[in-house]
Parts: structure tokens; C-alpha cells; sequence
């Protein structure tokens, strides 16, 4: 299934022109037009999902087996000293472009990038009813 308003789908099933460096029946990986490091790709399904809730749980695992696949290639061939694997869900986590995608990030010790979050410091008490709510 694919929706013909949304970009990633037109990437993933060659209606636009990209920077392919991999491709299956299911899913193409195409060179991010905007790269954070040298290398930064993106893991499109050919088929429409807004997100990862949206995905057969079958489709999750094939997309992270290639996100692997991905990252042990392309740290190999482009001298990666280190690799971010990023998924984005919902405009508060980030995704601006609502077909589920995985961005595959070589990393450098010169590329200048952060990829992060300022840790909390959540009580005793805190965790525990986390823990809780989702052991239930």
C-alpha cells in the first residue's frame, strides 16, 4: 500500500530519482539529501506506514535486520569509528516526514555531531511506578 502524497513512498518506489545504495522487494536505502555525517542514509519501506505503531510487527524486524545489515557495510567501507541507528514516532520524538524511515548515521570523531538528550533525575519513588504501570 502506498500513499501517493507522501514523498518517502515516491523515494522508495522510484518515482523520484535517489542516491540508492540498497534495494529489495521491500525496502530501499537511499543517501540522506541533507546528511548529518558523511554516509547518513535512510531506510525507506516501499509500503506506507506513518510509524513504527503502524507497522506489522514482521515489517519492524525486517527494517531493523537491514538497519544492521546496513550499519556493519557501511562502517566497514566508509571507515566508521562509531554508528547511530535513529527511529523517530510523532512530531514530539522528532519525525518530520510521516512515513517510517531509519536513519542509518555513521560516526566520526571529527564530524561534530551530538545525538543525545539531557538525562533526569528521576526519584526512587519515580521509577518504581514506571516500573509498575508497565509490568502490569
Amino acid at each position: 500500500m502506498r500513499d501517493d502524497n507522501c514523498i518517502f513512498c515516491k523515494l522508495a518506489n522510484g518515482d523520484i530519482p535517489t542516491n540508492s545504495i540498497y534495494e529489495d522487494d521491500n525496502y530501499k536505502v537511499i543517501l540522506d539529501m541533507s546528511p548529518a555525517t558523511k554516509g547518513h542514509a535512510l531506510i525507506l519501506p516501499k509500503d506506507h506506514y506513518k510509524n513504527l505503531y503502524e507497522m506489522p510487527e514482521e515489517c519492524v524486524t525486517s527494517a531493523f535486520t537491514l538497519a544492521k545489515k546496513m550499519a556493519v557495510t557501511m562502517t566497514e567501507k566508509l571507515g566508521a569509528e562509531g554508528f547511530n541507528i535513529v527511529q523517530n514516532n510523532n512530531e514530539v520524538a522528532g519525525q518530520t516526514v510521516f512515513h517510517f524511515h531509519i536513519h542509518l548515521i555513521p560516526r566520526y570523531s571529527s564530524d561534530n555531531q551530538k545525538i543525545g538528550w539531557n538525562p533526569t533525575s528521576p526519584s526512587a519513588d519515580e521509577l518504581e511506578n514506571i516500573k509498575n504501570l508497565l509490568t502490569k
